[in-house]
């Protein structure tokens, strides 16, 4: 009989790539809080709390605003999913990796897609969308408002003037920027926006926060054909989060105890000083950054604050870097996705993340790492990032 393994002890990292972020101790708590029935009125009340908090964070006063029950590729898939069918046309802006999973949901859905390719490193450019749209109907105009594969970020304003032109719904990919960079969806005019608890937000992955606004519920209501996955179709599972409480699945209940402290804690810190903190740690660590030498790869006005892009030099070595990063320093940090695999590394401020402790370690960490590869910092960024923070 093969023997039992030990019980599972993680090492002490420190979280400093692109998700998931450090979790606060009251978040953990909550995880490991009894367990209660999923129709429980006490954890309805729950329920209930969630979504206010969510609205809050969002922006929104849509009455459909949810933590779908999966990471926040499954808020991807709730809307397309929802808001597609076969043979509707699609819009998809394209500047890296979740722009182009963005359009191969979107084709999975059965929808006819026309991308607009736009620089990686750089935001969505709203003249080239409306380029590949090219006069032409779309029933959904999609953008990565974070794209976490660059850390570029995008304005989403303008994007809905086109949505207008195009007689389309305006969807945004906010799992990078919900919690971290104002996302205001109301005041924007987006029509469906997904992200994902553990970025800015702190919280274990595993939730997928969704909004909806009125119209594009009508859309939903007025579908010819059921949404083509069940788990995700609205139609039943906003029974659930509605006055209903019709049973569609088993909601991750202590997930959901989870998102209610990490919202907790960033409507307690206030949205307005939680995202003047990521402005600021962020800038310290570019700082810290050219300091040691290091370019980073999206202009400072197209930059988001979370998550930075930066170089790798020429002759040193990416894995070897964040093995050592990882075994001695115990600092994860990420690499590059696509065409920027072994050419940049991601480091994330995300939420609980972002501190200065944070900058000053993984400057300290990056610096000795890049000391063995033969790299020499002309500053000490240490130092340069303290003198930003102070």
């Amino acid at each position: 009989m093969p023997s039992v393994p030990e019980a599972f002890t993680p090492p002490p990292r420190v979280l400093l790539g692109p998700g998931p972020s450090q979790v606060a101790p009251s978040v953990l708590r909550a995880l490991s809080l009894p367990t209660i029935g999923h129709l429980d009125p006490a954890f309805l009340g729950v329920l209930d709390q969630v979504r206010a908090m969510l609205r809050e964070v969002v922006g929104t006063s849509n009455e459909l605003t949810m933590p779908m029950s999966g990471t926040g590729s499954l808020g991807m898939e709730t809307c397309i999913v929802n808001l597609v069918e076969p043979g509707d046309r699609v819009l998809v802006g394209i500047n890296g990796v979740f722009g182009q999973r963005l359009a191969e949901v979107a084709r999975r859905a059965g929808a006819e897609v026309v991308t607009a390719e736009c620089t990686w490193g750089r935001a969505l450019d709203v003249d080239s969308l409306a380029r590949a749209a090219a006069g032409r109907s779309f029933k959904l105009l999609c953008i990565v408002h974070a794209e976490t594969s660059t850390g570029a970020l995008t304005p989403i304003a303008p994007f809905r003037e086109l949505a207008d032109r195009l007689g389309a719904l305006l969807l945004v990919d906010a799992v990078t920027s919900l919690g971290g960079v104002p996302v205001d969806m109301d005041a924007v005019g987006a029509d469906a926006l997904y992200s994902g608890t553990q970025k800015c937000l702190s919280c274990p992955p595993g939730l997928s926060p969704v909004s909806f606004s009125p119209r594009a519920m009508q859309v939903v209501a007025q579908r010819k054909l059921p949404a083509q996955s069940w788990y995700v179709d609205l139609g039943l599972i906003a029974k659930y989060w509605g006055g209903e409480r019709l049973y569609h699945h088993t909601a991750p209940i202590n997930m959901i105890y989870a998102l209610h402290e990490a919202l907790r804690l960033a409507l307690n810190e206030g949205l307005s000083l939680r995202y003047a903190r990521h402005r600021q740690v962020s800038h310290a660590l570019g700082v810290g950054l050219e300091a040691l030498g290091l370019r980073l790869l999206v202009p400072a006005s197209e930059r988001l604050p979370p998550l930075m892009l930066v170089e790798i030099p020429a002759g040193v070595d990416d894995a070897r870097v964040r093995r050592h990063l990882l075994e001695r320093d115990n600092v994860e940090i990420g690499g590059g996705l696509g065409p920027l695999k072994g050419k940049a590394w991601r480091i994330g401020l995300m939420g609980e993340s972002c501190t200065a402790n944070s900058v000053s370690t993984v400057l300290a960490a990056l610096r000795d790492a890049l000391i063995s590869e033969g790299h020499r910092a002309p500053d000490d960024p240490v130092a340069a990032a303290q003198a930003q923070l102070r």
